[in-house]
């Protein structure tokens, strides 16, 4: 029963840490990736697909990112969603090519990115207590019910709370490299 409740926090705590990568991909550095717009969808015959679905997309240089789509009559309707999406990019149309030229970053961009980044951490160590103390309180519940002894539920509690300051680790390392990338000129 503990060790359910032990694998379930873990699965719950990792899917915290994945969708901060998630979210970390969305935050723009200096170079041109093709995962910045992994969040933007475009009306395809009535329906929202993902912009990868409806095109190709490379890396043309280093600050330059270009959208072939497989349809021409998709370019206006790409284009369109570009431009809402709150990336603050412009794109530049030659025939069915799409062209995202990447401002560089400015140092007040940089700094706001850098907020952003930390806030997404914040929001995956929250998630990742919040984990905790649903497991904690599992294993609670198991010792009202006389489930299991106290000593397992004390061994339990510092194998939750290790588990959790793994994690927690893992956020904060991975923020760090975020905000290395970030303040990079």
């Amino acid at each position: 029963m503990i060790n359910e409740i032990k694998s379930d926090a873990n699965a719950r705590m990792k899917k915290s840490v994945d969708s901060l990568d998630v979210a970390f991909a969305k935050i723009r550095t200096g170079r041109a990736h093709p995962s910045l717009l992994d969040g933007i969808s475009v009306s395809y015959y009535g329906n929202d697909t993902p912009l990868s679905q409806v095109a190709n997309i490379t890396v043309e240089d280093g600050r330059t990112l270009a959208i072939s789509p497989w349809e021409r009559n998709m370019v206006p309707e790409i284009e369109k969603a570009i431009l809402k999406s709150d990336l603050g990019l412009n794109p530049s149309t030659s025939g069915d090519l799409i062209r995202l030229p990447l401002p560089p970053l400015t140092e007040e961009t940089r700094k706001g990115y850098t907020r952003q980044a930390r806030g997404d951490a914040e929001s995956a160590k929250v998630a990742v207590r919040n984990i905790r103390r649903d497991a904690l309180g599992d294993i609670k519940d198991l010792l009202k019910e006389k489930e299991i002894s106290e000593d397992d539920d004390h061994r339990a509690h510092d194998e939750i709370q290790k588990l959790t300051d793994k994690y927690v680790a893992d956020i904060d390392k991975a923020l760090q490299v975020k905000e290395a990338d970030l303040l990079e000129i």
